[in-house]
């Protein structure tokens, strides 16, 4: 007997609504995975965030708001995100700083301004006769008031921002070049991997330079020296020598073990509007 028109209709249909289930199983798995997705990348930017306010308040501000336990169950979490979904890392990532890499040797660059080193004067009249030499030149030195700061005593660097991302760090060197250590100051956690505006406050310039100096604190100079001797190893004699000779480490992994921190005073140059203060 031939089969009823009514059960091969019913199969038809089965088929069809198979179809559409399994259709309808794919989509849904792509939304499930795409929700996953934005799930992990704003869980990874929020860790971003909290890491580098952590790295502000503890290295710029010297006032940290965690514990050293809490910080590094943060970086873990952090770096196994990117690790196990590289798509998740970016430029200016806080993991990025653990250093590692090396160097065969540091390539020369050219500034794009002129760096000065500053004058030395050791008396009153040293300081006097270098008035003196300025004022010829121009009298209206007579009339100007003069700030006085201290003098932070480490390796002038300079430092390029590309859209508000750090690319590129060299050492002041003659004032015309200087050596190439970005992998170096990116171990620096004071070091800003991107410029710290919040958003739609201001619009950053598209290049920016600035000049800076590397440091190492007196008091940090001295606990590094105490964890040295209590391991046997090797101390060092000043802290703007150990700040200089780190930072020009063809490792820099050793440079990520030194305590260095990092002050920026100067604008060298900038493509775009800058704040007057």
């Amino acid at each position: 007997m031939p089969p009823r028109r009514g059960g091969s209709f019913g199969q038809g249909a089965n088929l069809r609504i198979a179809l559409v289930f399994e259709a309808s199983s794919t989509n849904l798995r792509a939304i499930i995975q795409s929700m996953a997705k934005r799930d992990l990348q704003s869980r990874a930017d929020g860790l971003r965030r909290e890491i580098n306010s952590h790295n502000y308040s503890y290295h710029v501000l010297d006032a940290p708001v965690v514990s050293d336990s809490e910080y590094d169950r943060l970086m873990r979490e952090l770096q196994e995100l990117e690790e196990g979904h590289p798509e998740l890392a970016t430029p200016d990532s806080p993991t990025r700083r653990v250093g590692g890499w090396v160097a065969e040797r540091f390539s020369r660059i050219a500034h794009p301004a002129p760096i000065l080193s500053l004058g030395n004067a050791y008396e009153a009249g040293e300081v006097r006769a270098w008035f003196d030499r300025i004022r010829k030149l121009d009298p209206r030195v007579g009339a100007t008031e003069f700030v006085v700061e201290p003098k932070l005593d480490g390796l002038t660097v300079v430092l390029h921002y590309e859209d508000g991302l750090f690319t590129l760090g060299a050492t002041r060197g003659d004032g015309e070049f200087g050596e190439e250590i970005t992998a170096n100051l990116r171990t620096v956690r004071s070091l800003p991997l991107r410029i710290p505006v919040d958003p739609g406050s201001m619009k950053v310039p598209r290049h920016l330079v600035v000049r800076g100096e590397a440091i190492i604190f007196k008091r940090d100079f001295d606990e590094m020296n105490r964890r040295l001797l209590e391991a046997g190893e090797r101390t060092y004699v000043n802290p703007r020598n150990t700040a200089a000779g780190t930072l020009r480490q063809l490792d820099s992994s050793l440079t990520a073990a030194r305590p260095i921190r990092l002050l920026c005073y100067a604008i060298v140059t900038a493509d775009g509007a800058v704040p007057d203060h």
